[in-house]
């Protein structure tokens, strides 16, 4: 069967007279009118493909602007205008630097504050690009303004420390700074009878807890040198003396200081401790639970670390903050807290709807901030997925 075309009304060819030319002639004039009213299918067929090409560039295009998302703006190695802030070379001026404890994110975010390098991110995709990254040891360092984030890993990988003093970290607790003397060289007995008459030292107001007041910082002692009593007496009048020069009242400075503690073991970016401070105060404000798992780890003896459900429900812990436990502060500070911290408690955000707070990386320490429980939960979710996303892992 002859098909017929859409909006043609076919008959089939005229019958003309045998050998009749103007019959020919006229059936082809038919023929060549039909064609020309025929849909153009050829360039429909040239265009399928063409199509087809586009969209698929599309779908490469997506996918490798995924990749470069997910690989912190990089492309099969290279920078592209996704990358984080990074400064080129090998850097300007020399600087010393106290390169912390942690991963990647942590050395990173200590030296973008100093302006090492430009962004904790790229120290970060710099750090697990380099294999010998993971042995770069904590301390002194010397270093230069505004290096490339590789040339700073490269550099700190080489663990050129200066050991010629002793290093207390921001966020180490009495007993981790203890430990510390004694492995650099203090003998235990010294460094033991110095924190047994440790009460004789402290301020009035630390009420004989020195948990705090032990400033971290770097300190030119030598164990063959400096008693580790002196040790510890240059680390609390280094913390008075900040004090002294914040104007914080002597009534008023253990309270800053737990404060402090409990920002110091919760944040891992500079910007986060002013709004910690706001969520600390707008609790306390309206008599609200704190719930920060840092005090319970430190009254369980821990620093990191998950939590049970027995844990949580110990309120018999003074250091429980959470539902289950005690409201308000507890009652010492959990750690050494740094300036930056004291600071952030003296000037908390000006944020009076701020109550929570969340880590959802622990990886890069990305931590989200929210006005009603039911936006902290959708935070907690999020880090639940990315401890599933990511099991096993301990900074």
């Amino acid at each position: 069967m002859t098909e017929a075309l859409p909006g043609v009304n076919y008959q089939g060819p005229p019958r003309h007279a045998s050998g009749s030319r103007g019959g020919r002639g006229d059936h082809r004039d038919v023929q060549t009118s039909r064609r020309d009213r025929r849909p153009n299918r050829r360039s429909k067929r040239s265009r399928r493909p063409l199509i087809v090409a586009a969209v698929a560039v599309l779908v490469v295009l997506g996918a490798l602007g995924a990749w470069t998302v997910k690989n912190d703006g990089y492309l099969f190695g290279l920078r592209t205008p996704l990358a984080a802030a990074d400064y080129e070379g090998t850097g300007g001026e020399p600087v010393t630097v106290e390169v912390p404890s942690g991963n990647g994110y942590t050395i990173g975010a200590e030296l973008a504050e100093q302006d090492v390098v430009a962004s904790a991110a790229a120290f970060v995709h710099a750090f697990n690009a380099n294999p010998d990254a993971a042995a770069i040891q904590p301390g002194t360092r010397e270093m230069r303004l505004q290096m490339s984030a590789a040339s700073a890993v490269e550099l700190l990988a080489q663990n050129e420390v200066d050991r010629s003093g002793f290093t207390v970290p921001e966020g180490y607790t009495v007993d981790q700074i203890k430990q510390s003397l004694i492995d650099q060289g203090w003998p235990q007995a010294d460094v033991d009878a110095a924190f047994e008459d440790i009460a004789s030292l402290l301020p009035p107001e630390a009420d004989g807890e020195p948990e705090g007041w032990l400033f971290p910082s770097t300190y030119a002692v030598k164990p063959d040198q400096t008693p580790a009593a002196e040790v510890v007496q240059q680390m609390i009048a280094e913390t008075t003396s900040l004090l002294d020069a914040l104007e914080v009242p002597a009534d008023q400075r253990e309270t800053v200081l737990i404060k402090a503690s409990l920002i110091e073991r919760e944040a891992r970016m500079a910007e986060d401790r002013p709004i910690m401070a706001a969520a600390i105060e707008n609790r306390l404000a309206v008599d609200e639970w704190l719930g920060i798992d840092a005090s319970l780890l430190y009254g369980l003896g821990r620093t990191s670390g998950g939590l049970t459900s027995a844990e949580l429900a110990d309120g018999s812990n003074p250091y429980n903050l959470s539902v289950r436990g005690n409201k308000g502060l507890p009652p010492t500070p959990i750690a050494s807290p740094s300036r930056a911290s004291i600071e952030a408690v003296m000037n908390p955000a000006d944020d009076p709807e701020v109550f929570f707070w969340c880590t959802v990386n622990l990886e890069t320490g990305e931590t989200k901030f929210a006005n009603t429980q039911a936006e902290h939960d959708e935070n907690v979710a999020e880090l639940h997925a990315w401890m599933e996303a990511n099991p096993g892992w301990n900074g």
